[in-house]
């Protein structure tokens, strides 16, 4: 026999050793469920994103109580807009009568419990496609105008806090946005109302299916005078140190699996929760591989998600949440 004094298989020997040794854990409790929910009676199954659903506001609801009911506690909820309501400024995300606050005040009606996050950002409500208000020129070229934006996000932040939200998401990455709308929620008297700042969001290729789900790819051009370059993670750190200057109450990395450099970044920088967005893309990959047989779907999925967790997130929106809880649960009944 050698003579090995260090054995670090000791550790690993049987399930209830491994288990006691175990670093980094996944909960249902730690999973954030993004829902997009839109006008009409009926709920429709979303191509692009299988096991995903655009919910009708009748069908949100009841589906929120089944979440609740598998231990998930937050979701974030994104507005399909018909064409025909969208116009250049976005002047239906404030709508006090559109999709979302309609959606927010039916959940909350039927889960009080449950955190109701909204998505902040014009996308899905101008006709360009852009997460802001966009000035074009005689010469063919266009800007995102970031103060005015931000005086919209401001008004559609207002519309969801009264509305009952609980978080307010604002994805659109224009600077001075956090502190921008802390100031208008405060001023309306809702102090309670958190900011979970899309700290860093990447200009990244992983976004195809979500766009496809939301009718809000961009009508020309891209987004990269406003998301960050895939290439940069101290740059993530001054958006960061922004975000905690204006008052942001969360930070969040997006996409999640491909930036775990970033998230462990932020961790190490700051104190307040980190999120991370297991995008589309990274979604899909795994249920396209399991789809063809490649893959194991769960031990796959929850591995991408146990990496994040791993890297520093306290919390994952993730389209999987719904099944991951329930592989959970399976696994400790």
């Amino acid at each position: 026999m050698m003579n090995i004094p260090i054995r670090p298989r000791r550790n690993r020997k049987t399930v209830a050793m491994r288990g006691l040794m175990r670093e980094t854990e996944l909960t249902a409790a730690h999973l954030i469920y993004p829902m997009f929910v839109q006008e009409g009676e009926e709920s429709t199954p979303i191509e692009s994103l299988p096991g995903c659903t655009r919910w009708c506001v009748a069908d949100i609801a009841e589906q929120c109580a089944q979440l609740y009911e598998l231990g998930i506690r937050c979701v974030d909820l994104f507005a399909v807009v018909p064409e025909e309501k969208k116009d250049g400024a976005g002047t239906e995300a404030w709508n006090p009568e559109g999709v979302v606050p309609t959606a927010i005040a039916a959940i909350k009606a039927k889960v009080p419990d449950l955190l109701v996050m909204t998505d902040v950002a014009l996308d899905p409500f101008n006709t360009y496609g852009q997460d802001g208000i966009v000035r074009e020129y005689d010469n063919g070229g266009y800007e995102i105008l970031n103060d005015e934006t931000v005086e919209a996000l401001c008004r559609q932040a207002l519309c969801h806090a009264r509305a009952g939200a609980d978080i307010i998401s604002p994805s659109d990455m224009m600077d001075g946005r956090v502190a921008a709308i802390r100031a208008a929620l405060d001023s309306e008297g809702y102090t309670s109302v958190s900011i979970l700042s899309y700290t860093a969001k990447y200009a990244s290729a992983y976004y195809g299916p979500f766009r496809g789900a939301l009718g809000s790819a961009p009508k020309f051009g891209d987004k990269k005078t406003y998301q960050m370059d895939p290439a940069n993670c101290r740059e993530a750190l001054r958006e960061a140190a922004a975000d905690v200057a204006e008052g942001a109450d969360m930070l969040m990395v997006k996409p999640a699996t491909l930036y775990l450099d970033v998230i462990a970044a932020l961790r190490a920088a700051t104190h307040l929760p980190i999120a991370a967005y297991h995008v589309s893309g990274e979604y899909l990959m795994i249920k396209s591989a399991a789809a063809s047989g490649w893959l194991d779907e769960r031990s796959c999925m929850l591995e991408a998600l146990l990496s994040i967790r791993r890297a520093g997130a306290d919390m994952i929106l993730t389209y999987a949440a719904p099944q991951v809880a329930r592989w959970l649960a399976e696994d400790n009944a």
